[in-house]
């Protein structure tokens, strides 16, 4: 077995936090050349550089990334261990650090990470919102917990993640009540020379619209892209175009927005995945995020 010698880990850690050897001797009381020997030896001992200098400061490579989140856990268990051994009470929440595409709707978004804060344990979540392939790079190296994403992992990724499927909806159009009593029947054909804001081309759900109103030989007036479906639906509800998003955010836009459905078809569905180094899920957070996804919200 190999063993991992847990004073030079701490004194790695110190140093990550301080960002330069000088502050962290303070901390930890130590001469730098004590520290830097220490250092070497761990980097000798993992067959990998954990710092690259810059200027005067210290910056983690992406093995120093690795490493730093693994320490900052099991120095994390060790204090939590003491404040149970003493009986010191401990509240310390579960860190739940989430990877959101930028493609997934943001109420989309909301239900699915809301549950994770009504467990019994307290949860601290913080959200990254990136294009995919950058979440998934973080991902790789423990960076954060989860990527929530409107399309799976592909095969040929060469990051080892597990696709989880959380659920899938169909598409409805959406309008302010004085646009869209001018389109109200006939539908889908009444989205044909209908003003519209749609997605940028570079989106999954951009294609698949694309597709469908070939499909049914229909030419929109494209009134504005965009690539934030937030941004999207601002313009949308108030009176720019009608605009598409998932059949399963119908109550809440409708009461909320106060937008009317043109329409809605399944021809086209939106389908959310949870990617995570996990094949099973296991972080009680990520559990949660799971089974109400697909026990309430898709079901």
């Amino acid at each position: 077995m190999e063993w991992l010698n847990y004073h030079h880990l701490l004194y790695f850690w110190t140093v990550a936090r301080e960002g330069t050897i000088s502050r962290a001797c303070r901390q930890l009381r130590l001469a730098q050349p004590t520290i830097s020997a220490q250092i070497k030896a761990l980097e000798e001992n993992l067959g990998e550089p954990l710092f690259d200098r810059q200027g005067r400061n210290l910056v983690l490579t992406p093995t120093g990334h690795v490493v730093f989140k693994y320490a900052d856990d099991i120095f994390s268990l060790g204090r939590e261990m003491m404040d149970v051994l003493k009986e010191r009470p401990t509240d310390k929440p579960l860190d739940l650090v989430i990877g959101i595409a930028d493609v997934v709707p943001k109420l989309i978004a909301y239900h699915l990470i809301e549950p994770a804060l009504n467990l019994p344990k307290p949860v601290k979540v913080v959200c990254r919102e990136d294009r995919s392939e950058q979440l998934i790079a973080a991902l790789a190296i423990n960076e954060i917990n989860l990527v929530l994403s409107d399309s799976p992992l592909p095969p040929s990724s060469k990051v080892k993640a597990f696709n989880h499927l959380l659920g899938e909806s169909g598409i409805s159009f959406f309008a302010k009540p004085t646009l869209a009593k001018k389109y109200l029947k006939n539908f889908p054909a009444c989205l044909d020379k209908a003003p519209l804001l749609l997605p940028t081309e570079n989106t999954s759900q951009r294609r698949s619209l694309d597709l469908w109103f070939d499909n049914h030989s229909i030419r929109p007036e494209i009134v504005g892209e965009f690539q934030d479906s937030a941004l999207l639906k601002m313009f949308g509800k108030s009176g720019a175009g009608i605009f598409p998003a998932p059949t399963v955010m119908e109550s809440d836009l409708v009461s909320t927005d106060k937008v009317v459905v043109v329409g809605r078809t399944d021809d086209i569905r939106e389908r959310y995945y949870a990617i995570s180094v996990e094949r099973k899920l296991k972080h009680p957070a990520i559990v949660a995020i799971s089974q109400a996804a697909r026990n309430r919200l898709f079901a």
